[in-house]
């Protein structure tokens, strides 16, 4: 099952830009925790803790216990980070609380297996990733951890999609009634070599050779031999 990260805050008094800007100040990312038909829940994070999880990677496909101090500990998932345009620090953070019973969508990462021993792979082919992660629902206790795609039988020409998921542990594609494409195996590329250039034809040496031909496109008219000299 996907991992379950615990994550500390603590609670805001007040919503609103300047009081988000106070947070800031003080040097703590301002928060919300929303939904399940219940109050928001104003919090603010160590911006230590949120930049460990953004850039470990797959922070929309964890489960989050968001514990606030002297508060109750909230199951949720994060559901958007905004950031600085200047310098794209995180500057809010909107987690969602999960109801007991209710599927949320999540996006679940997919890895595929057996590259090295693929007949498609071997024979040159190139594995097109469509999808690196699929969007799913599921239960909050059942969120796939990843999906895996068997490639060991897989050739040239094949196509991956959501039916090649080995198992889909519960969940259900997030785009209803389709087939979609995850990946394919594509032939690989041939480039074609440029022919040579044929060889440029030498000039000729000055002085030698006919001559240029007059403007106009005319060739000069050769030249006449002289007449003979008249006997006195």
């Amino acid at each position: 099952m996907v991992q379950t990260v615990r994550i500390e805050a603590v609670a805001r008094e007040r919503a609103g830009k300047g009081a988000a800007r106070a947070t800031r100040r003080g040097g703590l990312v301002p928060g919300v925790v929303y939904g399940a038909k219940q109050e928001a829940t104003l919090v603010a994070l160590d911006p230590r803790d949120v930049m460990k999880e953004l850039t470990k990677g797959g922070w929309q496909s964890h489960l989050y216990e968001v514990a606030v101090k002297d508060g109750p500990t909230e199951r949720t998932i994060m559901r958007d980070v905004q950031f600085d345009p200047v310098t794209d620090r995180p500057i809010h953070v909107d987690f969602q609380r999960l109801a007991p019973g209710a599927r949320i969508r999540i996006r679940v990462p997919v890895v595929f297996l057996h590259e090295d021993t693929s007949p498609g792979m071997k024979a040159g082919g190139v594995l097109n990733v469509v999808r690196r992660e699929v969007e799913v629902l599921a239960e909050p206790d059942k969120v796939p951890e990843k999906f895996e795609i068997d490639l060991a039988e897989v050739k040239i020409g094949d196509n991956l999609r959501w039916s090649s998921i080995k198992d889909h542990q519960g969940a259900r594609p997030g785009i209803v009634g389709r087939d979609f494409m995850v990946a394919s195996v594509a032939a690989p590329t041939v480039e074609l070599e440029a022919a040579p250039a044929a060889p440029a034809a030498p000039e000729p040496a000055k002085g030698k050779g006919k001559a240029a031909p007059a403007k106009g496109g005319a060739a000069p008219a050769a030249a006449k031999p002289a007449a003979p000299a008249k006997k006195k």
